[in-house]
């Protein structure tokens, strides 16, 4: 499972982040859970040759 302990901060203009918490409370998503699938899927598409574990490959596939 993943640990959700670590903190990343995101400078955004306002507007773009006023539009965006719009449209992920219209799709019933936090911001958070947006982003965090958001790096899950940029880390499976970017990965290389790395060798990715299981619960974040089958997150993504599950979501996509």
């Amino acid at each position: 499972m993943e640990n959700r302990t670590a903190r990343l901060t995101v400078l955004i203009d306002p507007d773009k982040k006023k539009l965006f918490e719009e449209i992920c409370a219209a799709k019933d998503r936090t911001p958070s859970q947006v982003v965090r699938q958001l790096i899950r899927q940029y880390i499976v598409d970017n990965a290389g040759n790395r060798v990715l574990p299981e619960w974040l490959t089958s997150n993504v596939a599950d979501k996509a």
